[in-house]
Formats: structure tokens, sequence, C-alpha cells
């Protein structure tokens, strides 16, 4: 579902402060690491979209600070929690994730009327998977994930946001009759969304999987949520940043006619974020609605389209 690119964590995007709301983002996490003893003198703005990402170096920490994310999802953010608990977890069986950060509490934690959380920094390679890479990768969380306990209704990450949206869309510019469409679309996908309920990534395309000197590790994983696999592989299989056929392939994965309700679910949902991305960022307020590829690729990463 998400924002541009998934921070590099390795590297800043646009140096120290972007703007009001990032500077707000950079001071609370400064504030909250100071309070458990890390301090950071050289803050970097990795990534500003729904959440602003910050490298508080020159401590290997970096903070998550919800920004836009509340305006289609409520305060305190289960997303939050729920992403630290199942990264935690997943960290500790061994699983190829970034772990939550060891020299503070992870949290999320509120400062200023922000919720951030605190995450492990990791060094970064210049390298993107290839399409079996990414699929392989996949299966691998998948293997780990099974293990863990379910945790609320099935998909309720994806749906929970199209609902918000369909009552609060209209405060952003989306007409009336779009927004009954979507209400009515999504009563008719609910019963074609079934399957096994497992816990998932929830955003597993590749610009969440990270290259690094101990191999691919996954990371954002704040839309995890229980469900059938099904919307993992929708979420690999709608990136433009590889093959995504080609991955489901590797791993035997089920045809696009079988994913289908599955990948307008994946295209509704990343319109809806997209939407609340243009909110907060002006520039890209003019931009049209475009088709599947492009507008999935625009907002993977927090990740969205219409």
């Amino acid at each position: 579902m998400k924002d541009p690119p998934a921070p590099r964590h390795s590297q800043a995007r646009g140096g120290i402060l972007q703007g009001g709301r990032a500077a707000r983002a950079v001071c609370a996490a400064r504030a909250v690491a100071a309070e458990h003893g890390v301090r950071s003198s050289e803050p970097r703005v990795l990534q500003d979209g729904v959440n602003v990402v910050v490298h508080l170096a020159p401590a290997p920490v970096v903070a998550r600070v919800a920004t836009l994310t509340p305006l289609l999802r409520t305060l305190p953010l289960r997303s939050f929690a729920r992403e630290v608990a199942v990264a935690g977890a997943l960290a500790a069986a061994g699983a190829p994730v970034v772990p939550p950060s060891d020299l503070l509490p992870p949290g999320p934690h509120r400062y200023a009327g922000l919720e951030l959380s605190f995450w492990r920094h990791v060094e970064v390679l210049p390298s993107a998977p290839s399409s079996g890479a990414a699929a392989a990768a996949l299966a691998e969380l998948h293997g780990h994930l099974v293990a863990l306990p379910v945790d609320g209704a099935p998909l309720d990450t994806p749906l929970d946001d199209l609902a918000r949206f369909v009552s609060l869309g209209g405060a952003w510019g989306a007409a009336p009759a779009q927004l009954d469409r979507l209400g009515d679309r999504l009563a008719e996908l609910r019963p074609r969304l079934a399957g096994e309920v497992v816990p998932l990534h929830g955003d597993a395309h590749p610009g969440n999987l990270l290259a690094t000197p101990d191999g691919w590790r996954w990371t954002d994983l704040e839309d995890t949520c229980a469900g059938p696999r099904a919307w993992d592989l929708a979420c690999l299989r709608s990136t433009s940043r590889l093959d995504g056929r080609a991955a489901l392939d590797a791993i035997g994965g089920p045809s696009d006619a079988e994913l289908a309700p599955w990948l307008e679910l994946r295209r509704l949902h990343a319109t809806a974020w997209r939407t609340v991305l243009a909110v907060g960022h002006s520039e890209r307020r003019a931009a049209p609605l475009q088709g599947p590829t492009a507008s999935s690729r625009a907002v993977e990463g927090r990740g969205v389209l219409f």
C-alpha cells in the first residue's frame, strides 16, 4: 500500500530537514530518544511520505514518525503497535526482518501529538532483488509468520482503511459518486476474499525488501494483518519494480485470474493512500489518477491507487 520507495536506511533523502512536517518529526524523534539516553547530533531524514523516517545519526537508530498516517488511521495507531510486536517476534525467531531498536524501547511512543517507533539502523547495499529472490524471500518470511498468533479480523488493515476513506474522502476531493461506488465495490469484494487466515506482511513489495551484508531483510511491516496469503502475493504481483508475474511463477503462485479480487483490493487501497499522500504533499496534488502500475509505484512503501 504506501510512500515513495521504502527507506534505504544507510542513505539520507533530502538532508536534515524537509519542511515543517519533517522538522516536527525530527524534533519528536530526537526528544524521545534523548529521554532514553540516545542522542543524535546529525539526524538525517531518509524519507518524507506518509511517515517521516529519520536516521538518528550517529546512533544506529532509525525513527518512524507518523505524520500523515493519522489522517486515515485513528490514534493510537494499531498499525504501529502491531508492527513493533510482529517484527520483534520475527527477529527473535531469526526471520529476515529489520528488528526494532535494542538501544531504547521501540515503542510506539507519543510526543507532541505524534506517534513514533524506533528501529535498528542497518547497512543497505545498492542492490534490488530479482523476481526470484523477492519471491523466495517472501516464502521464507511466510514460513516464520505462520508460527505467530493471528491478531485481529481478516484483512482488517486494508478493509478498515478503505471504510474510513469512504467516510472521509469527500474532504480530500473525492466525489460523492466515487465514494458510493467504492463502498458498493468493497461490499461485493468481501465475500471473494476468502481463504486460510494466517499472519501476513501486509505490504510485501520489493521496495520493502532491503539488501544488507547479512542478506535480504524485510522492513515496513506497518500494514501487517491476518488474512489469506493471496493478499501478500497480490502486493508482490502488483509491483512495477520487477516482474511480479515471474515472481509468483517462481514459487508456483496463483494465476492473475485467481488473484483478481486481491489485485483489485490492492489497487483500491493504494488509491486511498495516494490521496492521503497528496493531501500532505502539495507537489503531488495536481498529478492525474494513473493506471494501476504507475500509481502503485508512486506510493509503494506506505503504498497506494484508485
